[in-house]
């Protein structure tokens, strides 16, 4: 068993504190001893003990002279919880193996610096693309102080997220829809146009039968503050919040109905008579928000894509043709003239969910 072995024991750690360690990255620890694992541990929450503090303590004494396996470069810095660095010299442990290097350009490379310092081993890159990959929300964020964003869609085959009558209910199977309930618990936040609320009136919370999970914070795009006062997402019992994003040229009587509903209206820029997404990106990352998932609908998608915010795509397919042309497209409005100036797609991963297929991708940076 070589290094790659466990360190690929503490990304599957890591994956468990996935949609609580925000706005802190998932970090997983193994310490091995002569060969033998000694002690495991993850990031369970921010503000809680990191992920070598839990296998240190779960190692105890067996963690003198051992191997630490860690998915990030352990803290050198006292935030909300003290270094780490200090724990793991003080444990004993003799060698450290890091996945990926702090983002933080404030602080990479000075916890493996730390260590090298006080005599520890310290090998840096094993499983690292997957340890970036594993906390891409993490990575943008502690650089842009925006967050990432994934455009989630389900479409039929010839690409209609639903009929002329607006119609949606099913294109997609359960196990496809249970996937999606896993990547709300993922992200801060979710966002949709009042016309989804308007069409569906979602709750755009998490169901994850048999699991614990967090409802994101619902984001409403609303220029002209119509949502009905009746819709669900004001009627639930969740702990997340419910923004609702509208122009500059409401009533103040119109916000305060809203508000009292218990939603909060936040006055954004326009442009183009739709909701300035690029310099929303830049408000909600002031509040925390460090990923988001689009859930629609068409003009919204359209508007995300052409405001350049979008990190990834989810597009789901189910097995249904509408055969015509009258149907809901997945994005509405002018696109390009030219197939040279059309969104390239990389990273592509295919995966089938029953008789569903995901297609999951990146886009260039555009921003």
């Amino acid at each position: 068993m070589d290094d790659r072995y466990f360190m690929k024991m503490a990304l599957g750690m890591a994956v468990r504190g996935e949609g609580f360690t925000s706005p802190n990255p998932m970090v997983g620890a193994v310490i091995v001893n002569d060969g033998t694992v000694v002690g495991m541990g993850y990031h369970k929450a921010a503000g809680g003990a990191h992920a070598e503090i839990h296998a240190i303590r779960d190692a105890g004494l067996s963690a003198n002279d051992a191997t630490l396996y860690v998915t990030l470069e352990p803290c050198n810095h006292t935030g909300r919880t003290p270094p780490c660095t200090v724990s793991i010299i003080d444990a004993g442990i003799k060698r450290v193996v890091v996945a990926a290097r702090d983002p933080n350009p404030d602080v990479e490379g000075g916890g493996i610096k730390f260590l090298q310092q006080h005599g520890i081993e310290v090998e840096a890159g094993i499983c690292e693309d997957e340890a970036k990959k594993l906390n891409e929300v993490f990575n943008k964020y502690i650089i842009t102080k925006r967050p990432f964003v994934t455009a989630k869609c389900a479409s039929t085959l010839d690409g209609r997220i639903a009929t002329r009558t607006f119609d949606s209910k099913w294109i997609t199977c359960p196990e496809s829809r249970r996937f999606v309930h896993g990547l709300r618990h993922a992200c801060d936040a979710i966002m949709v146009g009042v016309e989804t609320v308007k069409q569906d009136d979602p709750s755009l919370t998490t169901r994850l039968e048999g699991k614990k999970s967090l409802d994101p914070v619902r984001i409403i795009l609303d220029t002209k503050l119509s949502v009905p006062e009746n819709a669900k997402i004001f009627q639930l019992d969740s702990a997340a919040d419910t923004l609702i994003i509208t122009g500059d040229s409401v009533s103040k009587e119109k916000k305060e109905k809203i508000e009292k509903k218990g939603a909060r209206v936040i006055e954004a820029p326009v442009k183009d008579g739709l909701i300035n997404l690029y310099q929303l990106m830049d408000y909600l990352g002031h509040l925390g928000i460090t990923s988001l998932l689009i859930e629609g609908g068409s003009r919204v998608n359209a508007s995300a894509f052409r405001a350049g915010i979008v990190d990834k795509i989810c597009f789901f397919y189910g097995p249904r043709i509408l055969g015509g042309d009258d149907g809901v497209p997945v994005c509405r409005g002018p696109g390009p003239a030219l197939m040279k100036d059309s969104i390239p797609i990389t990273g592509v991963r295919v995966r089938q969910f029953g008789d569903d297929v995901m297609v999951e991708g990146y886009l260039c940076s555009q921003e």
